[in-house]
């Protein structure tokens, strides 16, 4: 593994290498700590595990729930013994946490009502989880069905769900404008090729598309070299820039909710 100054993890070893969209993801959950108290952390599909490694670093005491034994295997490799990793929840998580992270998986989850209903029971009172999802059903494209997605979600629609759910949102934003959404027709397209590629493979594809979401980076390890060159670094800061001063707006490819548990 390789820490990037500016990328944080990349595990050229394992074929994992940051995505554009994932760092733009990652600048804003990371800004959005900024000032809050460490804690105990739990993140939901933690897939590659970079991010734990960070908060880790950050004093954060993690651990992660992954269902996926590819996206482990890599995660394990990233954070050796410094976070407990498990494949199945554990019966003694209710009332447990400070944080719930859970980033890129409701829209996995057929009753997302329910499983937001379990992640706040394992949660403590007055805890904090912090989710995205992607934004906007007209958006859908190839990139869902490889991805596994169910939805995409509307703003007011994800309000009402967390709020029903017995949270208090405390901050709600889109991220992502422009430069996800400049190159979300291109990821379709590349990923519609991947989808013919699967489906001639694959018997069950949602679930195969499930176990990759997150970790399969081919696409991604062809841009990386550039992301990494100092114009690629020069255009992921200059993004970074232009999505927090639109995160107000409605604009971005995805939505980032940070609610406290009202229990």
């Amino acid at each position: 593994m390789e820490y990037h100054p500016s990328y944080g993890p990349v595990v050229p070893e394992k074929g994992w290498v940051p995505a554009p969209s994932f760092l733009l993801r990652r600048d804003r959950i990371l800004r959005r700590l900024d000032g809050l108290p460490t804690g105990h952390l739990l993140e939901i599909g933690c897939g590659a595990g970079t991010l734990l490694h960070e908060l880790n670093r950050r004093g954060f005491v993690c651990e992660a729930l992954e269902t996926s034994e590819t996206a482990l295997d890599i995660a394990r490799h990233v954070n050796a013994d410094d976070v407990v990793l498990h494949r199945f929840p554990q019966p003694h998580w209710t009332n447990r946490f400070d944080y719930l992270f859970a980033f890129e998986v409701l829209e996995h989850i057929e009753d997302d009502h329910a499983a937001l209903a379990v992640w706040r029971s394992w949660l403590k009172p007055g805890g904090m989880m912090f989710i995205s999802v992607p934004a906007h059903a007209s958006k859908w494209s190839a990139s869902d069905v490889w991805a596994g997605h169910l939805r995409r979600y509307e703003r007011s629609g994800l309000a009402d769900l967390v709020v029903s759910s017995g949270f208090v949102i405390e901050h709600f934003e889109s991220y992502g404008f422009p430069l996800a959404n400049m190159l979300s027709s291109l990821r379709a397209r590349v990923h519609a090729r991947d989808l013919d590629a699967r489906r001639q493979a694959s018997h069950d594809e949602r679930a195969y598309n499930n176990e990759l979401s997150g970790i399969q980076r081919k696409a991604e390890s062809t841009l990386y070299p550039f992301l990494n060159s100092l114009p690629g670094r020069i255009l992921m800061y200059g993004a970074c820039q232009l999505q927090d001063w639109s995160a107000g707006r409605d604009w971005g490819t995805g939505y980032l909710v940070l609610a406290r548990n009202n229990g």
